[in-house]
């Protein structure tokens, strides 16, 4: 089964800056409360382990997303080419990128697009004025993806703002209802939010569920996995979140769960493939 980890971090240059790498002891901790060992490539900060881990999971390809995240960290999208350039055909690059100041960014964006970045992933709740998602001053930057057909990744649970209302799927929604073509990929699936971000996923076909970590052996969980083998199978992407969750332990995990064949090769990378235009092949 072609398998698409849509959410990896690899241990290379700016991202072991980032909070995920610079606080392990708390990285750890998490990956122990939610069911897994760590990953050795994370605690070794090993990319070539990363590559073995991956091999062993049966994982054919990484989306590597980059952030720019205030206190969590930001990543240096050069560095995103150059983990894909090291490994090519095993890594998709989506940029991190500022949505403000408008102009600056819009300019930035087709910059990236043009060297070949898959999508584009921003943190609003991370900026140095946090915003919630339906701020008007990110809607330029909203319609630039829309009329581009970029997916556009958002950290959408976890630690996406100051507070929880930062990920509350009200904001969201308006987002999704205004840019009905524009394609929302919700890192950590709006964790805790469950049920409610189920209920928009179901009114909006243009949002895509990745709850990644925070979906393993957590509160929700029977209900992201219902909706996933039902009517969400074709807008849920698995995702480990690595190095929160270790690749081969999270697809094993994952695999194992009760969900139909024809819906779990979608979720594992059909969806993605047709998201980001991938081959399944290679």
């Amino acid at each position: 089964m072609f398998t698409v980890d849509f959410r990896i971090r690899p241990p290379f240059k700016s991202f072991l800056k980032t909070a995920m790498y610079a606080g392990a002891a708390r990285r750890d901790g998490i990956t122990r409360k939610v069911g897994f060992e760590p990953s050795p490539a994370a605690m070794g900060q090993s990319l070539p382990l990363l590559i073995s881990e991956m091999d062993a999971a049966g994982v054919d390809k990484g989306v590597v997303v980059g952030r720019v995240s205030g206190a969590l960290g930001n990543v240096d999208n050069a560095d995103i080419l150059e983990v894909c350039a090291l490994h090519p055909g095993r890594f998709v690059p989506i940029a991190g990128i500022a949505p403000l100041p408008r102009k600056a960014a819009i300019l930035e964006a087709e910059r990236l697009l043009g060297l070949g970045f898959k999508g584009l992933s921003i943190e609003p709740g991370g900026l140095p004025e946090p915003l919630h998602y339906d701020d008007r001053r990110l809607y330029p930057f909203y319609a630039f993806c829309e009329d581009r057909n970029v997916p556009l990744v958002i950290m959408g649970g976890g630690n996406a703002g100051p507070d929880i209302s930062f990920t509350a799927p009200e904001h969201i929604d308006r987002v999704l209802a205004d840019f009905p073509e524009l394609k929302i990929v919700s890192a950590h699936g709006h964790w805790p939010w469950g049920t409610q971000i189920l209920h928009v996923a179901f009114r909006r076909p243009n949002l895509f569920l990745a709850p990644d970590y925070l979906m393993a052996n957590m509160p929700g969980m029977d209900d992201y996995v219902r909706a996933c083998d039902s009517f969400l199978a074709d807008q849920f992407l698995f995702a480990s979140a690595f190095p929160f969750a270790p690749v081969a332990g999270y697809a094993a995990w994952f695999r194992a769960l009760p969900i139909r064949p024809a819906n779990l090769e979608k979720i594992m990378g059909g969806t993605a493939c047709r998201l980001l235009g991938l081959q399944p092949e290679g």
